[in-house]
């Protein structure tokens, strides 16, 4: 046997013996940690406190476990029965709730609460919608409007110079030169608004034909200006000036009872550019400066 084999098989055995020590060594002290290790003095006091007991059992003055065991089996008294329990007291019983509030759960009140808010949305919606496009009969933009007297309409714009204006219907009134009715029977356009104007009144829409501004009365020229885009008409609505592709809408008038009464559930679209049925020029300054346009 060679010197290298031998040294190989002395390594190995070293290594095992190394391992088998470590292994040992750890389950010994693992013992260690979950029983305890006694002290040298406390095993050999416990040897001694044996050997004595041992002496006095041979010595007739003692006895052994067995018959200790035995004795404390003999003294005891068998049982005829288990002892009584004691009864825990009750709680007292509550009063029997509603079948009805009982048997709803906090889902059920949630999906109802939900379903609930849901539904009156959707009914304060719809009421708004139909309010919205059903046209308000009873008065206001929509309806027919009784705007007064013909002959206090007529009098408050000779004396102010100022169109009557209804809020409410959103529309002008001025008066018209009954003599040039004659000639607004000429136009096409004008044709259902006519018999308001051998009224001497016409009723013309406040919108600007344009672009939708509401077009203020400028007193000192006498003419609607629109400030928005200087669209100009004059006091009876006709195109004079400005981008307006037409005159003033109107609505139809009639007179019933010596009052003036407006409808204003359908618009008349205004006359054409060119038109002009009166002759009127402007009577001052215009209130927007001279337009481009113009």
């Amino acid at each position: 046997m060679s010197s290298s084999t031998i040294i190989v098989i002395a390594i190995v055995a070293a290594v095992f013996l190394a391992f088998l020590m470590v292994v040992t060594t750890s389950r010994r002290r693992d013992a260690d940690r979950a029983t305890g290790r006694l002290s040298r003095e406390t095993v050999q006091k416990d040897r001694s406190e044996e050997t004595a007991a041992e002496v006095l059992v041979g010595a007739g003055q003692g006895r052994t476990g067995r018959e200790i065991e035995r004795a404390a089996r003999g003294e005891v008294v068998p049982r005829t029965g288990l002892p009584a329990t004691t009864e825990e007291a009750q709680p007292p019983m509550l009063a029997p709730m509603d079948p009805e509030t009982l048997g709803v759960t906090r889902r059920q009140f949630l999906n109802r609460g939900i379903v609930g808010a849901f539904v009156l949305g959707l009914s304060g919606f719809g009421a708004a919608v139909l309010s919205f496009l059903w046209p308000k009969l009873s008065g206001g933009f929509g309806s027919k409007i009784n705007a007064g007297s013909l002959d206090s309409i007529l009098s408050d714009i000779r004396n102010n110079k100022t169109p009557f204006y209804s809020p409410e219907g959103r529309f002008y009134i001025n008066a018209y030169p009954k003599e040039d009715a004659v000639k607004a029977e000429k136009v096409p356009a004008l044709g259902p608004v006519v018999p308001g104007m051998q009224q001497g009144v016409v009723a013309l829409y406040q919108r600007c034909v344009h672009l939708g501004c509401r077009v203020p009365w400028c007193l000192s020229s006498q003419w609607f200006e629109c400030p928005c885009h200087g669209s100009r008409y004059d006091h009876v609505g006709e195109q004079k000036r400005g981008p307006a592709p037409r005159g003033m809408d109107r609505f139809v008038v009639s007179v019933q009872g010596g009052n003036v009464y407006v409808d204003t559930k359908s618009v008349i679209i205004g006359p054409p550019i060119g038109t002009n049925t009166t002759g009127q020029d402007a009577e001052g300054p215009h209130c927007n400066g001279e337009s481009s346009a113009g």
